[in-house]
């Protein structure tokens, strides 16, 4: 079955060098147990580089996707029909709206190691949040995947 046009999912997940540190992060905490034997050596290896791998697992779980007439953002469900057209932002305009162009009432979806990003306008009168600032590696397909799903609700 092939998904509608409107679908997109990505997962924000971490950079694999990330994973690496988990693994040094273990290794430290291993290292500073070799003292006290090999058993706590080897706890602080597991332990270390296991609380870590779950520290970048989480952070790194975020997902974006577009989908049933809505657009799905970390915990943040928004019905397409509530929103603009999408802006593909490029990594130096995406870095802009991060920082000196924000507004704090916006909601942002934010990875510091995606570089390229969407911004989507907020439309409903009710909605106080200006717009919605979304990491994302694959834009075009994001702000296709948005524009497919407010046509679709636009002829429902």
């Amino acid at each position: 079955m092939q998904p509608s046009p409107a679908h997109h999912d990505e997962r924000l997940s971490a950079p694999r060098s990330w994973w690496g540190i988990a693994a040094l992060t273990g290794l430290a905490c291993a290292l500073m147990l070799l003292p006290l034997g090999t058993l706590p050596l080897l706890a602080g290896l597991v332990g270390g580089a296991a609380l870590t791998g779950m520290l970048v697992s989480s952070y790194g779980s975020a997902r974006v996707r577009v989908v049933n007439g809505a657009l799905a953002a970390g915990d943040a469900r928004i019905p397409v029909t509530a929103l603009g057209e999408p802006e593909v932002l490029e990594a130096e305009e995406a870095r802009a709206w991060r920082t000196y162009k924000a507004d704090t009432r916006a909601f942002m979806l934010m990875r510091s190691y995606v570089p390229t990003a969407v911004r989507i306008e907020v439309t409903d009168p009710a909605d106080p949040t200006p717009y919605v600032y979304l990491s994302t590696r694959e834009p075009q397909a994001l702000a296709a995947a948005v524009r497919a799903a407010k046509a679709a609700a636009q002829q429902a």
